[in-house]
């Protein structure tokens, strides 16, 4: 192989490595604390305080999963489309998420004049948890007792599992954010960022 041609085949075979490196980097760069690939929007500027693990990945639509209401009437996300709904996963086994819940109620509270905001907090509890999820619940008025009786729904947003789970959704009922673990929904940051979903329009 002639010089010239050695010279070529050494630039793009660096050129491949700089790229596979930088691919590399940018992925690992991307990951969560949990080892997820997230992609960023615009809303990522409200990821801070206690919403410092907040993620906003590309819009998804919600999942088409039924959930039950207080009176075991079947609910679906599509159920709240033309309101941006706060969804919170928790479980009264759950000491974060009965921690948090007061600033949820709090939220609900600031909101409670406006038929284009939802505060959806749907309880994972099962059997005899079930009266003590519904007065937790009723303790934390305005907020509403909806239940996933299968344990099913941490398991279909992006959190997988996680508890408590807190899922925003704009008007269109696509998954904007997402956050795992216990924030506080009353702070500034977390009107911020429910006013930049609510002025989409």
């Amino acid at each position: 192989m002639s010089g010239s041609k050695r010279t070529l085949a050494g630039v793009a075979t660096a050129v491949l490595l700089i790229g596979a490196i930088g691919g590399v980097a940018l992925l690992y760069a991307n990951r969560d604390g949990g080892g997820k690939v997230s992609a960023s929007s615009a809303l990522s500027v409200y990821a801070k305080g206690s919403l410092s693990k907040l993620l906003t990945p590309a819009p998804t639509p919600a999942p088409d999963y039924v959930f039950k209401d207080a009176e075991g009437r079947d609910v679906r996300f599509a159920d709240f489309k033309g309101r941006v709904a706060v969804v919170n996963l928790w479980a009264t086994w759950c000491a974060p998420c009965k921690i948090e819940m007061p600033t949820l109620a709090a939220l609900a509270e600031h909101y409670k004049d406006r038929d284009d905001f939802a505060v959806v907090t749907i309880s994972m509890d099962v059997d005899k948890a079930v009266p003590e999820a519904r007065a937790f619940i009723a303790d934390h008025a305005p907020l509403a007792y909806y239940a996933d009786p299968k344990f099913q729904l941490p398991f279909e947003f992006p959190g997988k599992g996680a508890m408590p789970q807190t899922i925003l959704l704009d008007r269109r009922g696509n998954v904007r954010a997402v956050l795992t673990g216990e924030a506080d929904w009353a702070s500034a940051e977390a009107k911020a960022l429910v006013e930049a979903l609510l002025a989409e329009g």
